[in-house]
C-alpha cells in the first residue's frame, strides 16, 4: 500500500491514521518533497479512472491565478501538476492495482 501524503493536510493525516489503525504500514510518499514523475502521475490518473483535471486542487491560489478557465489535455494537466505538485489533490492511496482519493478519508476503506 502506498499513500501520496501531505503531513500538513488534516484529510491526509486522517486517511493515514485509518490505514495504520487497520494494521497496515503504507509506503508514505510526501509528494511535495518528492513529486511524482509525469509517468507516475499518468498511472495514478489511470488507476483512479478520472480525467487528470479532476485531480487538481482548484481552490489553490496558484490554480486560480494561472490555470482557472483554461482547457488542457490530460497530458498537459499532468505536466502542470508535476511542475506544481501543490495542485495535486490529496491524499491518494494505492493498493493492489486500485487507487482512491482520501476525500473523505473513509474512501480508503475500500482498499483495506
Amino acid at each position: 500500500m502506498k499513500i501520496y501524503h501531505n503531513p500538513r493536510c488534516r484529510k491526509s493525516r486522517e486517511t493515514l491514521a485509518i490505514i495504520e489503525d487497520s494494521g497496515r504500514t503504507p509506503e508514505i510518499i510526501e509528494y511535495l518533497k518528492t513529486p511524482p514523475s509525469e509517468e507516475e502521475l499518468a498511472n495514478l490518473v489511470a488507476l483512479l479512472g478520472i480525467p487528470a483535471e479532476q485531480l487538481l486542487r482548484k481552490g489553490e491560489k496558484l490554480f486560480k491565478e494561472n490555470f482557472k478557465g483554461k482547457t488542457f489535455s490530460d497530458k498537459e494537466w499532468i505536466k502542470v501538476m508535476v511542475e506544481n505538485p501543490v495542485l495535486i489533490e490529496r491524499p491518494i492511496v494505492i493498493e493492489g492495482g486500485k487507487a482512491v482519493i482520501g476525500r473523505p478519508p473513509e474512501n480508503v476503506n475500500s482498499l483495506l
